[in-house]
């Protein structure tokens, strides 16, 4: 498994639009992709920030990771993406050494990206995210994993 870069920070939210407001008060800064991923209960925005990016997110149902998230925690950062070189083989190595996973195979995310999760127990308390890019994506030159 070899970790390629950081991909993303992932912010939870408690609605977009006042997180896009923010990102154009501070930064003149305006999303480049926002998408729903109905799979994950989310919406999703994107800034692009050198070669990584801020997705902040906003839960569509209250029982959703987001939602749970935020009844729990408030807004706040809510993990960090780590892209890599072959999802699965990432997932089936830290299965082997017993890492305990959210994910036990890579699921949909956003961009047509394949993600899985590294429980938090395992990580000192950050929850981290694994993800490989979508080849439409790699092929076109365009983002690759947000």
């Amino acid at each position: 498994m070899q970790l390629l870069r950081i991909n993303h920070l992932g912010i939870a939210a408690n609605g977009l639009d006042e997180a896009m407001a923010r990102m154009a008060k501070l930064f003149g800064m305006t999303a480049d992709h926002t998408e729903e991923v109905a799979e994950q209960k989310v919406k999703t925005a994107f800034f692009p920030v050198g070669q990584s990016t801020l997705e902040f997110l906003e839960s569509t149902d209250p029982d959703g990771p987001i939602g749970k998230f935020l009844a729990k925690r408030g807004p706040g950062i809510h993990h960090v993406c780590f892209e890599v070189d072959d999802i699965d083989e990432a997932v089936a190595t830290l299965l082997a050494k017993g890492v305990r996973m959210i994910d036990q195979a890579p699921r949909n995310g956003a961009h047509g990206c394949r993600v899985a999760f590294i429980h938090p127990a395992e990580t000192g308390g950050v929850l981290m995210e694994l993800s490989q890019g979508s080849t439409a994506a790699q092929l076109s030159g365009g983002t690759t994993c947000e």
